[in-house]
């Protein structure tokens, strides 16, 4: 059965209209859910269901199914996954393959099973093989070997593409997936040893800045291209998608921008006020030469992204300053 015909079987269920509808939001406290949560609100949305890990664990199937008979959500974004860098990767697999499987498949079958009109997975662009074509189109999927440092997060990550697949070809539901590109912003993890390279970048041109040092070190050339997205444009992504969209295959979301290593470091240098020397350790390894998704299926259905590296890298360091450097 081809998208085309599952986006004329389901295209009923509209989205935004419906602003009292309960709408529940999984894994609202991360990076991604906490934007969900921010944009829904800002659009009037009035009836979140919102549960802390305390409240709610994702992983264990009886709680999770008690959940939705007694919430019955209408609607159900799926932002809460386990993830973490290359050492979690490296370190914790079982928890990675594990955790993740089973947030994802207790949240997909419960959603079904209890009425939910349409439901929204996300995952992340390491689902695709290591030496995919760049930009990386939704149909390089499953055709080669993925990146062995976090293949266990990425095998778990495509088994729910694949759930939501399986749950609408065989009961007609409306479940669909996103693909988000690096995403960076409020709530970024800005831990020391185990965060992303942007917030990571973020955080030692703060102390430097902080200690009046005089240089900082960045490892590598500088040269590797990289595509970031500010969470706040993946928010507006998911409600344009939970409203627009109702195919089988999967959608990239990303920004469509590269940026080097090195011009992110000029930029991070400038947003957050550094004077020193900015260093490059070309002893260091570079990491994946370029990463870019093909995000246009998603432009042709007619969303951009909205927020410029510049503007994005300025709200994050603000909310930075306000939230994690105290």
């Amino acid at each position: 059965m081809g998208s085309q015909d599952n986006n004329a079987a389901l295209s009923s269920n509209s989205f935004l209209p419906y602003k009292s509808a309960k709408v529940f939001v999984a894994g609202h406290r991360g990076l991604v859910g906490a934007a969900i949560v921010r944009k829904l609100t800002q659009l009037g949305f009035t009836n979140l269901v919102l549960r802390s890990h305390a409240e709610l664990d994702l992983t264990r199937q009886s709680d999770v199914e008690a959940f939705f008979a007694s919430e019955k959500p209408e609607f159900v974004i799926v932002a809460a996954a386990k993830v973490g860098g290359i050492h979690a990767n490296n370190t914790y697999p079982a928890d990675f393959i594990a955790i993740n499987l089973q947030i994802q498949t207790n949240v997909i079958d419960s959603a079904y099973r209890n009425g939910t009109k349409k439901l929204l997975f996300l995952g992340s662009s390491c689902i695709y093989p290591k030496f995919a074509p760049q930009p990386i189109p939704e149909d390089a999927l499953l055709t080669g070997p993925l990146e062995p440092t976090n293949e266990w997060y990425a095998i778990a990550k495509i088994a729910g593409i694949k759930m939501c697949q399986a749950y609408r070809i065989q009961y007609k539901w409306d479940a669909i997936s996103g693909m988000p590109t690096n995403l960076y912003g409020p709530y970024d993890n800005f831990h020391p040893e185990n965060s992303h390279v942007l917030p990571a970048l973020m955080r030692r041109f703060h102390e430097a800045k902080v200690k009046g040092a005089k240089e900082v070190v960045v490892w590598g050339t500088g040269s590797p291209l990289r595509e970031f997205m500010h969470v706040d444009d993946l928010a507006d992504a998911v409600v344009f998608m939970m409203e627009k969209y109702s195919g089988v295959e999967h959608l990239n979301v990303g920004s469509g921008k590269e940026v080097t290593i090195k011009e992110l470091a000029e930029l991070m240098k400038e947003v957050v006020g550094f004077e020193g020397d900015l260093v490059w350790d070309s002893t260091k390894p570079d990491g994946t030469p370029r990463k870019l998704m093909d995000s246009s299926k998603l432009a042709t259905l007619g969303w951009t992204p909205k927020v410029s590296l510049k503007e994005g890298l300025a709200d994050t360091y603000k909310w930075y300053l306000e939230n994690v450097n105290l």
